[in-house]
């Protein structure tokens, strides 16, 4: 049987786009992209090794030459093209891959959908705001003029648990500052990052200065990394390969804006109604199983209403609706992979052997569903309590003060996100400023979403932020010009 059917019925084989061009690897290679709902085949991809990511890369720095010459306004009006294709045509061209690809559901993969457009208007209007400067001189016949340009090639090495609206803010805020770029998906998700690369050529990108480029990490998002001739890199993905991608990047003093993981608290104080509290808490950890970096794995509860606050997470934890991913009422899917979901359940095993409580959940439901988890008081050295387990299990810990709530939050080698659950303003806001995060929300969940704000962490939850004006900062670089007026 040729690889590309499967009992009489042909599966795609999807090109990659190096050039502008549809082209398969070099080497001829090609992986299989599975649903992981039901592990149905979707399609291959090629496999791609460093000759292609070669390829790649020296298109895009002959591409960047037309790019970045181009007016502000021209890079704005093709960033709103993509935009508009994207609000007219996005569940026709994005829906069905995101349900099958990421395993998400419905209401998650239409919020991708949307989200997509908003970063990518948002990236259009960045792009007439390079800003400059100009500053005196003891000389009056000088002037000097700081200006504020593009890179030139940035890679972007995207994940698979919001392959579409991440990637979209990993590119377009590089390319709306006059960057070319050469994108490395996710292998889990590789479909929707070449249907967003279509659409941006479609809007009018240079060919030359975008490019898809599917492979393995360890081959083809390693090449990329590791390669002489980029200017920036941006990588959302793990802390272990954000520290690999930070080395690589190192070595040539390149710039690497890095989204890395996070383990999130959420701080719920005495003041809250604990019902409201648990439906809250619930959405912060349990959309998308858990596979958002953002998601607050972990709950500190103050005394006064822990008791509550348990009874009534683990009733909505219970409660959630698992059903086809395109039924509006699911809450969840399931998790990318065997590896997510045999972490995951070892997380939980390792929690309970240590003494903690296991108070809902904890196996698989079916497939690579893993039931919604409540776990209460782990051991603070285990796994599950240091590790981000990506995955739909939350830690609950009790609390006697606001400054221990803070204390425990603090305990950790991440600091992407943070939320506090409180109606006293100035009690809350004080959690928030001594709270060690890249952001902390009040009186919402930790996982929040704005194409202005400026994501990123602290600590192994990452380098630099991206979003709005500060995506363009870490993808443009300050000159310095002079200019001597002649003498007569």
């Amino acid at each position: 049987m040729n690889q590309n059917e499967v009992v009489g019925v042909a599966v795609p084989a999807v090109e990659m786009i190096v050039g502008g061009q549809r082209v398969a690897a070099h080497g001829g290679a090609r992986f299989e992209v599975r649903a992981p709902m039901d592990n149905a085949l979707l399609a291959t991809v090629p496999r791609a090794d460093r000759a292609d990511v070669d390829d790649a890369v020296q298109l895009a720095r002959e591409g960047f030459a037309q790019w970045w010459q181009l007016s502000a306004a021209q890079r704005e009006a093709v960033l709103l093209r993509a935009a508009d294709i994207i609000a007219a045509e996005g569940e026709q061209r994005f829906l069905d891959t995101l349900i099958d690809e990421s395993g998400s559901v419905i209401t998650k993969a239409r919020h991708e959908i949307r989200y997509a457009v908003d970063l990518l208007r948002t990236a259009a209007g960045e792009a007439r705001r390079l800003y400059g400067d100009t500053f005196p001189n003891d000389n009056p016949e000088r002037l000097s003029m700081v200006l504020r340009e593009a890179l030139g090639v940035v890679g972007v090495i995207s994940p698979y648990n919001a392959p579409l609206s991440l990637l979209t803010k990993m590119v377009s805020f590089p390319l709306g500052a006059g960057n070319a770029v050469v994108i490395k998906p996710s292998e889990e998700t590789p479909l929707t990052a070449l249907a967003l690369g279509q659409v941006l050529l479609d809007a009018g990108i240079p060919p030359a200065a975008l490019s898809v480029v599917t492979g393995l990490g360890s081959e083809c998002g390693a090449a990329l990394s590791g390669h002489s001739d980029l200017d920036g890199l941006a990588l959302t993905g793990s802390s272990q390969t954000g520290i690999a991608v930070g080395q690589a990047g190192m070595r040539y003093m390149r710039r690497c804006q890095l989204e890395l993981g996070g383990k999130s608290a959420l701080l719920v104080l005495a003041d809250m109604d604990p019902v409201d509290a648990a439906q809250t808490a619930a959405t912060g950890i349990f959309t998308h199983a858990g596979q958002i970096c953002m998601a607050n794995s972990r709950i500190v509860v103050e005394r006064e209403i822990a008791e509550p606050f348990i009874e009534a997470l683990v009733a909505r934890a219970e409660s959630l609706h698992l059903g086809d991913l395109r039924d509006e009422r699911s809450h969840y899917g399931p998790l990318i992979n065997q590896r997510a979901l045999d972490k995951a359940l070892s997380h939980v095993q390792g929690a309970v052997e240590g003494g903690a409580q296991l108070l809902c959940g904890g196996a698989a439901l079916r497939g690579l569903v893993m039931q919604p988890t409540v776990v209460l008081e782990p051991p603070r050295d285990c796994e599950l309590w240091r590790e981000e387990s990506f995955a739909p299990i939350v830690s609950v810990v009790v609390a006697d003060s606001l400054d221990e709530a803070v204390a425990i939050a603090n305990d950790s080698i991440y600091g992407l996100s943070a939320a506090v659950l409180s109606r006293d303003m100035p009690r809350a806001l004080s959690a928030a400023r001594r709270i060690h995060s890249g952001s902390v929300h009040i009186g919402t969940h930790a996982f929040q979403s704005n194409a202005l704000a400026p994501i990123g962490g602290l600590g192994l939850s990452g380098l630099g932020r991206s979003g709005g004006k500060y995506s363009t900062e870490e993808f443009t670089e300050l000159k310095w010009i002079s200019l001597d007026a002649p003498r007569s």
